[in-house]
């Protein structure tokens, strides 16, 4: 049988790190942050707090990811802490809810900007009588939604011709955006038009308090989502025991510092009440710059940040499936490693389909709000583990321990757990559509446990 190989050595690995964290997240973000907790000093503090909460999953999962430096991250993490049922349970919601809601997401994000050049983009073709549009209202189907799609499909060919394309592509489009993205940032500080009264500026009606706090983080927590993808590439990285806590490391606290920088250069520009205005708020900074030029640069650089971080997605979520596959407890085929190109086709394949229909199923809002309720249960369970495996498994070789153990994890729980019940309690739609999603896994998992045990 065909093996996955281990092509992507360290930048690839950082890249991954980089390309599939900074997406859409920078150019939509800052207007809900500000919506949620009224100034630009509060909208710098949650970015800090989302920032090193992210730190404390990417040191855990250092620890993790050096110990088992297997296909499927998490999935491997879960199954060898608590069993197969809660790997299974993993694997699942990635696959239908949290992965494949991520990669949709991206791609509506995509379609947004790429509707500053083809404004027909945003017009409604068709309306579907079911209730999964906004607020529970008909489908509605827009043009760009089809491209979106396309976008996925396209990606999913580049992955599906190997791991080190894919790898080589996540590095040079990674390259590039970053290089856009710190061209913006320099315009955006340098260009003599912004205020520093800016950064002391409020908006007049916001929920503020506790509310408003965690109304603002799932937002800067889903433009941090992605920090963990690299882990479910381990079995192909080089040199993982090393590579994967470097690449972990490095590429969070990149990802922090042109973040912090971007939104300096935002609100150095623009005051809050017009960032609260802006659904594109690098691309507003960049109009009052230098006029509707800047702006279509702008749409230019988010079209390549989420371009990298679809393929980064692609490229990396797909091994979860197949690492379910190869241990019996999800379609045979699925695990299958293509001869020539040796990569994970199938689940490949199944993957982008997926999150390629989930394009139709709402705004980018709703989307983010429906992936960062699940991600963050699976986060929690995974950051968890890192305890259970030193008790359960205290033999098990570390090359890397957690910095700050018990500490970091304990911290990075705690905030998973509070954010979960935030956002059930103030998304309880997308969040209840979430956890059925997961329970409706249950009877799969006996039925591949039961198909499993039978000899063959």
């Amino acid at each position: 049988m065909s093996e996955l190989r281990r092509d992507l050595g360290f930048w690839g690995a950082v890249s991954i790190v980089i390309g599939t964290v900074i997406g859409s997240g920078i150019f939509l973000v800052p207007k809900t942050a500000i919506l949620k907790v009224g100034s630009p000093e509060m909208v710098f503090f949650v970015w800090v707090f989302g920032g090193f909460l992210t730190l404390a999953g990417a040191l855990t999962y250092s620890e993790l990811s050096s110990a088992l430096p297997e296909a499927g991250g998490e999935y491997v993490y879960l199954r060898e802490a608590y069993g197969p049922f809660f790997g299974f349970l993993y694997g699942w919601t990635q696959l239908w809810v949290a992965k494949s809601g991520s990669i949709a997401t991206l791609a509506t994000g995509f379609f947004y900007y790429l509707a500053n050049f083809f404004p027909a983009m945003e017009q409604t073709i068709a309306t579907i009588p079911i209730p999964l549009g906004a607020d529970g209202g008909p489908l509605e189907v827009r043009s760009g939604q089809l491209w979106a799609m396309g976008v996925i499909l396209i990606l999913a060919g580049v992955n599906y011709a190997g791991v080190k394309f894919g790898g080589g592509v996540q590095v040079g489009v990674t390259v590039i955006k970053v290089a856009l993205i710190a061209g913006i940032i320099v315009v955006g500080l340098g260009a003599g038009v912004g205020q520093t009264a800016h950064f002391s500026s409020s908006i007049p009606a916001f929920p503020g308090g506790l509310s408003g706090f965690f109304g603002a983080l799932v937002a800067i927590l889903w433009a941090y989502d992605g920090w963990n993808n690299v882990s479910m590439v381990s079995s192909e990285i080089k040199n993982p025991e090393r590579n994967l806590p470097r690449s972990l490391f490095l590429g969070t606290m990149a990802v922090m510092a042109i973040y912090l920088l971007a939104n300096a250069a935002y609100f150095y520009v623009l005051p809050a009440d017009a960032v609260a205005q802006s659904d594109r708020v690098a691309a507003e900074m960049m109009r009052r710059i230098s006029g509707p030029s800047g702006a279509a640069v702008v749409s230019i650089a988010a079209m390549i940040s989420i371009f990298a971080a679809l393929n980064g997605s692609i490229l990396t979520g797909s091994r979860v499936p197949y690492a379910m596959a190869r241990d019996g407890l999800f379609f045979r085929g699925i695990a299958k490693v293509h001869p020539k190109w040796a990569t994970p086709s199938g689940s490949i394949l199944l993957l982008s389909g997926w999150s390629a229909l989930l394009v139709l199923s709402g705004r980018y809002d709703q989307l983010f709000t429906y992936v960062i309720f699940a991600s963050w249960i699976l986060y929690g369970m995974a950051a968890a583990s890192v305890v259970v495996l030193r008790i359960k498994r205290p033999d098990l070789p570390r090359p890397y321990r957690t910095v700050g153990y018990p500490i970091m994890p304990v911290l990075f729980v705690l905030v998973a757990l509070l954010l979960i019940g935030y956002t059930l309690k103030d998304s309880p739609r997308e969040s209840i559509m979430g956890l059925a999603l997961i329970s409706l896994g249950i009877p799969f998992y006996f039925y591949w446990k039961r198909q499993k045990s039978r000899p063959q």
